[in-house]
């Protein structure tokens, strides 16, 4: 069923659906338009991305978003890849490497419309201490994420410190974080690059775990662009469709994104009662999970600057090439 709001109830009902946020929004278009709501599939990862969709997700379900929202929570971002090039998902959060992937494959279909999360990657140790990227050398570390984000930024790290992977690092990758999670619980001895939440979700269930490296943190020496964990892609054709409701869809995201970061413990009850994680976890990790959401220039200067550095690591990490300027979405900003 199709929402319209016009220029008489557009303060009420843009307040009304934003209250919860803490943010009147304004009408967007002209004194005599009407804006029509739009019905979006969303495809999310189970983790950081999905946390910061939360209070949205949790507002749709509860008819008190303006568009209406089918979220699904994956696992994996192979699970999504094959809804963007279908086209069936109109938005998906996904790594950043993957969007360079998925703009190529999709043929230009795909736009990258914001940064939803920077580094969120962490050494964790059970038994021994690490405290510097060198430390690693002879050892076995279990990671997930082979051919996106996980995988380029531990290769890309070992090697600016003169350790060239899978020779003098053997790394096990494995498809979910839980696994990886579930072989530090049975080892003595063993190394995981797991990101947030599942390093406070491991560390809840074995006391033995420690922190050892944030590599945002090893990134930033030796690399003067951000790291980028995930963004936000959506089709070009349902932004054209409805350009005023997507412009909407990217103002309740941003809310959401906001009420997370500002409100640990309501956040993480929502968090918990969509099955992300558990609210404990959700509480605990949240601090550490740089939930943010970057758009236009800002978004188009973090997002080239990553994707060079990667192209320059291995072409194939961002398809091959990095992608022309037409794979931005930005908003007109007066």
């Amino acid at each position: 069923m199709k929402k319209t709001l016009s220029l008489l109830g557009a303060a009420a009902a843009f307040m009304l659906a934003f209250s919860s946020c803490g943010q009147e929004k304004a009408i967007v278009g002209g004194d005599d338009e009407e804006q029509v709501a739009a019905e979006y599939s969303v495809s999310v990862l189970k983790g950081p991305t999905a946390m910061g969709m939360a209070k949205l997700i949790e507002e749709s379900r509860n008819n008190e978003s303006f568009n209406s929202y089918d979220v699904t929570i994956h696992g994996t971002a192979d699970e999504i890849s094959a809804g963007v090039i279908s086209g069936s998902t109109d938005i998906a959060c996904i790594p950043a490497n993957l969007a360079a992937i998925m703009y190529k494959k999709t043929e230009g279909a795909v736009n990258v419309c914001a940064v939803n999360t920077l580094g969120v990657l962490y050494v964790v140790t059970a038994g021994e201490d690490i405290s510097t990227v060198e430390d690693l050398r002879g050892r076995t570390i279990y990671s997930t994420g082979k051919g996106t984000t996980p995988e380029y930024v531990l290769n890309y790290i070992l090697r600016q410190n003169g350790l060239e992977p899978q020779k003098d690092v053997i790394i096990e990758y494995k498809s979910e974080a839980s696994e990886c999670a579930a072989l530090m619980a049975e080892s003595e001895n063993a190394a995981a690059v797991l990101p947030q939440p599942y390093v406070a979700a491991a560390m809840a269930k074995n006391d033995k775990l420690s922190i050892s490296l944030s590599l945002t943190e090893e990134w930033a020496r030796v690399c003067d662009t951000p790291m980028i964990t995930g963004v936000t892609i959506a089709q070009k054709s349902v932004i054209e469709k409805n350009p005023e409701a997507f412009s909407i869809f990217m103002e309740e995201y941003a809310a959401s994104v906001d009420y997370v970061n500002a409100n640990t413990d309501e956040a993480a009850a929502i968090i918990g009662s969509l099955d992300i994680v558990s609210e404990a976890v959700a509480k605990k990790a949240l601090p550490y999970c740089n939930i943010t959401l970057l758009k236009n220039e800002e978004m188009k200067t973090a997002v080239n600057g990553y994707w060079n550095v990667l192209f320059e690591a291995d072409p194939a990490s961002v398809g091959g090439a990095v992608p022309d300027e037409g794979v931005f979405y930005t908003e007109n900003e007066e």
